[in-house]
């Protein structure tokens, strides 16, 4: 299909034609132009059926998506060959409009998209260039853009006129500041730096808005040719090509003198490229959040900016705290360590560390531990004895801490051990919990069920225990494999006094304009009473309780401050867990192996997971008050057997009382 400008031109030379042809003059001249005729009209529709869809400009390009942390620190960008971030004409600072203007096309206002003057004065400066001078190029801003957008780089006259066809088409279609703002977010910079934002953070670490004088100069002379004038290449011509700009712009009278001597004299510091990422783990666990969550699958071409919860300092700190601690103990065959960190009333992830090094050459450092799927140990009891406190019983009940063997139908006979191999006789639940002994939990999901606890541990959060046929009463002791990021879940409810808080990573989305899409509210949903919750804290921060089997200056204790904290150790040493929390704050940290290598030796309480906790939540803790979990109703003191504890309706007056405190022994 021929289009209206070649009709035009068609008419007007055929109109010539008709002339000579009936004053029967310079019949050969009017065979000459008919067929020259013919081939330009032929070769121009051609080139206009080759032509793209114009409409396309208004089509956002490919844009790099960011992932920060929440104080807008950028822990990585997601991008597809070209690094590009959008900004808004408004925002563009007008010294970069001048700079590209003055270096790129004076005339860009009072041209319609090819400027005559610029092609001649272009042809002609390189007819008398000297050896050694770079050649200097024609093209208006529109140009540059509809080459950039549409077309290759392929020097050749078709292209060139496609190049001058789709310019003036533009600028019917477009305003200036419209062009101008696509420039300079669509042209090339550099490498994979596209846009006038990347390249600023590229080359100077700066916000666009940030740049001064010489260093937009040294921006807008990069388009013409980013290989050549970028400091990868020579360092010199760089420099040269900014002289030019600041020239240019001397001349336009869009500085003063003042300002090119000064900008031309500063000593510009270009930042090395080095592709960085922060905080890997838990970028990519964002990044699969997004695409579950929000239905966000195409990062690379998107241009959102994702604002997480992360806390990079934060963050920073408990990936050294595990790397430090995992090197230490190295002769225990334990060699990895994960961590994660929790605001408890905003379901805020602060730090996630996945594994002791993400880069680990010794280990499959990519491995994420805070999402896998590793065995608790006893960490899972809180659960448990929730659901007995749910059935009626009393933190302050006795029971038996002595031998019992289960006869199940099918399997094995199933024999308990506590992880000491001693016994403590008859314990209150509150102590049998604080101290971890493992006969009194398996009793207890005797007389809970199975079943129960199962229901129980997902209504708060566990996500693994899909298939209930395979678990029974060793899931009292961890026997059902569980994630990191879900027993924070499900913990968090008892830090929450039973309300449950979901985890959610995401503070805001923004789009490629800067619109926010998302911005995070805080839901509760009550999961647990909070007296049962209370009981459970109550229990797990009492280092008395805890003393018979920990001591009483263990690594469990943080001097001056309430935290619950509860431990695990599978019997076979392959999972080493400690989690706690306060009123705000969880930290759950695990060590191992990630092949399930056992561990030589670990001491809950004193080795392995603990020293990492203790050192993670004594700086989450560092210069704040002291803050303990409220009394919620329906809990009152009272005093059962000589001691003052905590009760629920009444239940300090059924406590049968036993003369001695136990201690463990030999049964």
């Amino acid at each position: 299909m021929i289009g209206r400008p070649q009709l035009w031109l068609a008419k007007k030379i055929f109109g010539v034609i008709k002339s000579v042809w009936i004053n029967k003059k310079w019949i050969s001249l009017t065979l000459v132009v008919s067929v020259t005729t013919w081939a330009i009209t032929w070769g121009y529709g051609q080139i206009w059926l080759e032509l793209p869809d114009i409409n396309k400009i208004y089509q956002p390009p490919a844009l790099t998506s960011k992932i920060t942390d929440r104080n807008g620190n950028v822990l990585y960008k997601y991008y597809q060959g070209q690094n590009r971030s959008w900004i808004k004409y408004g925002q563009i600072p007008e010294m970069l409009i001048n700079a590209s203007l003055a270096i790129e096309d004076k005339e860009f206002f009072s041209h319609r998209g090819v400027s005559v003057r610029g092609t001649i004065n272009a042809v002609w400066d390189n007819l008398k260039h000297r050896k050694g001078k770079t050649m200097r190029g024609g093209s208006t801003i529109t140009q540059q853009l509809v080459k950039n957008v549409f077309l290759s780089s392929e020097k050749s006259v078709k292209r060139k006129i496609k190049e001058w066809v789709l310019a003036l088409t533009l600028e019917r279609k477009m305003s200036k500041t419209e062009i101008l703002e696509r420039y300079i977010n669509q042209v090339p910079y550099g490498g994979e730096i596209y846009g006038a934002v990347e390249a600023a953070e590229r080359y100077f670490g700066k916000n666009v808005d940030e740049l001064d004088l010489a260093q937009i100069a040294f921006l807008a002379g990069l388009p013409a040719s980013p290989t050549t004038y970028g400091v990868s290449t020579d360092y010199k011509m760089a420099r040269a090509r900014q002289k030019t700009v600041l020239e240019e712009m001397r001349q336009a009278k869009m500085i003063y003198e003042a300002d090119y001597q000064k900008a031309v004299t500063e000593d510009l510091e270009i930042l090395s490229q080095k592709p960085q990422i922060s905080a890997p783990h838990f970028v990519f666990y964002v990044k699969d959040y997004l695409a579950s969550n929000f239905g966000i699958n195409n990062l690379a071409t998107s241009g959102v900016t994702v604002k997480t919860s992360l806390d990079l300092g934060v963050q920073e700190k408990a990936q050294n705290v595990v790397a430090q601690e995992i090197e230490l103990v190295k002769k225990l065959n334990i060699n990895n360590g994960a961590a994660l960190v929790i605001d408890v009333k905003s379901g805020d992830i602060i730090a996630m560390v996945g594994s002791k090094d993400y880069f680990a050459p010794d280990i499959d450092g990519k491995y994420n531990v805070v999402t896998a799927l590793r065995q608790p140990g006893s960490s899972i009891k809180p659960i448990n004895y929730l659901l007995a406190l749910k059935r009626g019983r009393s933190m302050n009940d006795y029971i038996e801490d002595t031998p019992v063997t289960y006869e199940i139908r099918g399997q094995k006979p199933y024999s308990p051990k506590n992880y000491n191999g001693k016994f403590m006789g008859k314990v209150t639940i509150k102590t049998a919990l604080a101290s971890s002994l493992n006969i009194p939990s398996v009793k207890l999901l005797a007389e809970n069920g199975v079943q129960s606890m199962i229901d129980l541990g997902t209504d708060m959060g566990i996500t693994t225990w899909e298939d209930r046929n395979r678990f029974g009463l060793s899931l009292a002791l961890g026997g059902g494999e569980v994630r990191m990021i879900d027993l924070a879940q499900a913990y968090s409810i008892f830090a929450n006094l039973g309300d449950k808080v979901a985890v959610n990573p995401i503070l805001e989305i923004r789009n490629y304009l800067g619109e926010m899409v998302y911005s995070k509210t805080t839901e509760e949903q009550r999961v647990v009473e909070p007296e049962y919750s209370f009981l459970i804290n109550q229990a797990l921060s009492d280092n008395n309780a805890r003393a018979p089997v920990f001591g009483l200056n263990s690594k469990l204790v943080i001097p001056g401050k309430t935290v619950a904290v509860k431990t695990g150790t599978t019997n076979n040493l392959r999972d080493n867990w400690c989690i706690g929390w306060t009123p705000n704050t969880l930290v759950a940290v695990w060590v191992g192996n990630n092949g399930n290598q056992p561990m030589s030796w670990v001491a809950s309480g004193v080795s392995g997971a603990t020293p990492i906790w203790q050192n993670i939540m004594s700086e989450m803790l560092r210069d704040k008050n002291n803050e303990e979990w409220r009394v919620p109703e329906g809990i009152y003191r009272a005093k059962a057997c000589g001691r003052e504890d905590f009760f629920v309706g009444g239940q300090e007056n059924r406590i049968r009382c036993i003369e001695s405190t136990p201690t463990p022994s030999p049964f």
